[in-house]
């Protein structure tokens, strides 16, 4: 089995409903996203796939909807406020939890064809949660 890992840096911002602590507040991450892709064979090139392929697509796709964006649960109150000031947002249907995150971006990776298998994302230098696939 071969394997491969891209590391894509972003930033994002969000809030934790039903919480009771600091991350209940509007603050922000610098976070790192690592996809991790599987294969049992390599392709013509000798290759899982190419890295530039995953930098253009996935890097791609996170620098348009995720980075430097409020990331808010849908019935959050403060989502109608910040785009009536064009403030940019991403809208999910979950608590936007790290967690969650993680298989946002599983997910996307799922639907643009590339064999993974993993996703972890790093809120801080120190906290990570991963979505990894059902084997």
């Amino acid at each position: 089995m071969y394997s491969v890992t891209k590391r894509i840096d972003f930033c994002y911002g969000h809030r934790l409903l039903e919480y009771e602590g600091v991350c209940q507040h509007p603050h922000g991450h610098n976070a790192v996203a690592e996809i991790e892709v599987r294969t049992e064979s390599l392709d013509p090139r000798g290759m899982v796939c190419d890295f530039g392929d995953i930098k253009r697509i996935i890097k791609g796709w996170i620098d348009r909807e995720l980075d430097h964006k409020m990331i808010l649960r849908r019935d959050d109150p403060l989502l109608e406020p910040l785009r009536r000031l064009g403030e940019p947002v991403f809208v999910v249907d979950h608590n936007p939890t790290v967690e969650h995150i993680a298989k946002v971006i599983f997910d996307q990776v799922r639907e643009r064809g590339f064999p993974v298998i993993r996703v972890t994302v790093w809120e801080t230098p120190t906290s990570f949660a991963t979505y990894a696939a059902s084997i």
